[in-house]
């Protein structure tokens, strides 16, 4: 079967979806203003957030390795004012802990199974000779 063009096609459709899998994801919201005084109902949210993610076994015990006792964290939390662990808690949503790898990867592997897909169902064969 000779399809015109098919490995144009063929090149083409590899390289965007490389394109696609290696484009980083991007999430847009509001940028908080400094002027606008926080309620209780906020701080008391982005509080337990910082707590959530205080409690999680790795930073507990990278915290611990650092000389940090739980008391010594909640007096230096309850001394930040409210922009302070607003900031705090916006940050948080931003970390990436472990990378985003996987992404990139299970990406590469599509790409590689449409590839193989396309070569046998044209009647292709690949040999690599030396």
């Amino acid at each position: 079967m000779n399809i015109p063009l098919m490995k144009e096609v063929t090149w083409y459709l590899v390289f965007a979806m490389f394109i696609i899998g290696i484009v980083p994801r991007v999430e847009a919201g509001f940028a908080p203003s400094e002027l606008i005084a926080l309620s209780k109902a906020d701080r008391a949210a982005d509080f337990e957030k910082i707590q959530k993610v205080l409690e999680t076994k790795m930073i507990r015990e990278r915290l611990e390795k650092l000389g940090f006792t739980q008391e010594e964290i909640n007096n230096r939390l309850s001394q930040m004012s409210d922009q302070q662990v607003h900031k705090f808690a916006l940050q948080l949503d931003d970390l990436k802990v472990g990378g985003d790898g996987l992404g990139i990867i299970i990406a590469l592997l599509v790409i590689a199974i449409l590839v193989v897909l396309l070569l046998q169902l044209t009647g292709h064969r690949v040999v690599v000779t030396k």
